[in-house]
């Protein structure tokens, strides 16, 4: 019987998800008791905590024993490994089998839409490859959109005399 062939990235999230089913939901001690207590853990440091004394009929607490697999530690939720990266040269080092990018938090937007158009010629995976359209406007645009976003000019897109008079008549209609 020929066994099915996974891609790299798919095999440890596999094998995560499976784990994480085994893993209880660590919460606050009595948290389910009082309502001001809510529900993030918090290490329990008191005397007589029955949690931290791991009493029977108590939940389990947080212990290295729960990691998740070392297969999967670090994977991003799409299964590639993030790599952080600043410019171009950085870029052309992602290794596009196992590894995705993530473009650094101070780098410019002229840049990041270089870098973005460079990934997409390379076909790297870039995990935050949103870019905003207008500071004005909350929009944001996807990697299909960079095109777009580069041929435009400052003021942004121009639109139609008849598409704003139809949008005019519409709200009318709906009022």
């Amino acid at each position: 019987m020929a066994e099915r062939k996974t891609s790299l990235p798919q095999k440890p999230l596999r094998i995560r998800k499976r784990a994480k089913k085994h893993k209880p939901d660590f919460v606050r001690p009595e948290s389910w008791r009082y309502v001001r207590i809510g529900k993030s853990w918090r290490k329990p440091t008191g005397l007589d905590h029955k949690v931290r004394r791991k009493i029977k009929g108590w939940p389990a607490g947080v212990s290295v024993g729960y990691k998740g697999p070392k297969i999967a530690r670090g994977l991003h939720p799409s299964g590639y490994r993030e790599v952080l990266v600043h410019n171009i040269e950085e870029l052309i080092h992602v290794d596009i089998k196992t590894q995705a990018a993530r473009i650094g938090h101070t780098v410019g937007k002229r840049k990041k839409i270089e870098m973005i158009k460079e990934a997409k010629a390379r076909n790297i995976y870039v995990l935050n490859a949103k870019i905003a359209v207008n500071p004005d406007k909350e929009g944001e645009a996807s990697i299909d959109d960079v095109d777009q976003i580069t041929e435009e000019t400052a003021d942004g897109p121009e639109e139609n005399v008849e598409q704003i008079e139809n949008k005019t008549i519409g709200d009318e209609k709906h009022q």
